[in-house]
């Protein structure tokens, strides 16, 4: 089928985070699978096609126009939406940590000139594919201002709900920018998130065990009640990475590549790493694992978590690298803790991807201390590299990690439970106390290394998710019941 995916990001063009890697590993593991994916993204500042591209003028209300450049990316179609006032700016979301106040709008410019595209290129596509609120606008247009549209009325929707905590909020003030009728919405505005999720034909998120959290209050995030009303029509479908884009066997960012075959590079990566961090890794009282993380310095990250158990954890023996960036108020205990101990404790306040790299292959460990994690990938690319994860026992995380001291014969990782620096001391502790096993530690690591969790078994749980959402579809437009 011919799939339309309409996101803010998309690896390698425009990354914050893990949804961009979601977006461009998925629409190429479909395009495998024999399916045909348009990815629809805006022209940030700076971002350019990736080869030969074809110039389309979208004409969109009120006799604005857009540029659509179009060209083919690994696997898929990328389309740029060229609108300099909308996304010629510094950020791809705000500035300085405060958000664009226009962003719906903004938004709303990449959800219409994709709908249009459609439309003037005669339709063919079976299924829209939102990722997150920013498509939101896209869902909410396509149902209440191209509803009857011959082109467009049965084409069927899916959102992806990749973080349940940004909702796209848009004051009422501003609910005209968005070109939506003035009913939509309560009555101060409307929640994009919440109203592309009543909508859609199909909603899911990104793992099994956080579909069943967030029908709760506690991860739900204002959404709970409506996630719940969805049914089975909300589902959790666990994401994947590209092994071919993870493999520290032909990885060029490390300084020795190696593999599960021959692993003695991992040292050497390790050595380096430490090095050029200033970190001590002289053997004594059995050895010092170096634990790495690798993510947004956000609150969800459970930073203050490790903010609480990073001088016991070094006390302990552990060394401890950080690179991230974000809210730079959630590392000052850190850096605080670093101060004291500073060939023990190195954070690094950047996006740097070659030096994440060099993270996960040089740290023996991973920490993953989420308050939520709706699925996560760095846990997955570390078991490719051979570092074993240390997380908290939610969402993604709990369907990715089993803790090797409760599973000794399936065990690839280490898991804690109550969100406590307590409770992740103990579970440092025990991955301490492992990594000084040397045989222990060998096995632990080929195991981690052997976890496939690639796209081949996510992807075609998507196409049965595309599948059903054409059913109901179906069903909605008078076509016949649902299967």
């Amino acid at each position: 089928m011919k799939i339309a995916m309409v996101s803010s990001e998309c690896e390698p063009f425009a990354k914050t985070g893990g949804l961009a890697d979601v977006v461009d590993a998925l629409a190429r593991a479909l395009g495998e699978l024999g399916h045909e994916v348009d990815v629809y993204l805006p022209r940030y500042r700076g971002v350019d096609p990736p080869g030969p591209a074809q110039r389309m003028r979208v004409v969109l209300p009120a006799a604005e126009s857009v540029d659509l450049l179009s060209a083919r990316a690994r696997g898929y179609r990328l389309r740029l939406v060229d609108h300099p006032r909308s996304f010629d700016r510094a950020g791809f979301y705000g500035e300085g940590g405060t958000d664009y106040p226009d962003n719906g709008a903004r938004f709303a410019v990449l959800g219409r000139a994709a709908l249009e595209a459609i439309r003037a290129e005669g339709g063919g596509v079976a299924l829209l594919h939102g990722h997150d609120w920013q498509a939101g606008p896209a869902v909410l247009l396509r149902d209440l201002c191209y509803g009857t549209d011959p082109v467009l009325a049965g084409m069927a929707t899916l959102v992806t709900c990749h973080n349940l905590a940004y909702h796209g909020w848009v004051p009422r003030e501003r609910v005209g920018s968005l070109g939506l009728p003035a009913t939509v919405g309560a009555p101060d505005g409307v929640d994009l998130l919440r109203e592309a999720v009543a909508r859609a034909d199909i909603v899911n998120t990104v793992s099994p065990t956080y579909a069943r959290e967030s029908r709760t209050p506690e991860y739900g995030a204002g959404l709970d009640d409506i996630l719940r009303a969805r049914g089975d029509t909300y589902l959790g479908i666990l994401n994947g990475i590209d092994p071919r884009l993870w493999d520290p066997a032909t990885d060029d960012a490390l300084p020795q590549r190696y593999s599960i075959d021959d692993p003695t590079g991992k040292a050497v990566c390790r050595s380096d790493l430490a090095g050029r961090l200033g970190l001590d890794l002289r053997a004594e009282d059995g050895g010092m694992p170096l634990f790495g993380m690798v993510g947004r310095l956000d609150p969800q990250k459970g930073f203050d978590l490790l903010t609480g158990a990073a001088e016991a954890m070094l006390a302990d023996g552990a060394r401890l690298v950080i690179i991230g960036t974000g809210d730079d108020r959630l590392v000052r205990g850190l850096r605080e803790i670093g101060a004291r101990w500073p060939r023990r404790l190195a954070i690094l306040e950047r996006f740097d991807r070659d030096e994440a790299r060099r993270i996960y292959a040089g740290s023996d460990l991973l920490l993953m201390p989420s308050r939520f994690e709706p699925c996560g990938q760095s846990q997955m690319i570390a078991l490719r590299y051979g570092t074993i994860p240390l997380v908290r026992h939610t969402g993604g995380l709990a369907d990715t990690v089993v803790d090797a001291d409760a599973d000794p014969a399936r065990g690839n990782g280490f898991v804690f439970g109550p969100a406590e620096p307590a409770a992740l001391v103990a579970a440092a502790r025990r991955a301490i106390a492992a990594y000084r096993d040397t045989a222990r530690w060998g096995a632990l690591v080929r195991r981690a290394m052997a976890c496939d969790f690639s796209w081949s078994a996510s992807a075609p749980r998507y196409v049965e998710a595309y599948d059903r959402a054409l059913t109901i579809r179906r069903r909605r437009s008078g076509g016949g019941p649902a299967a």
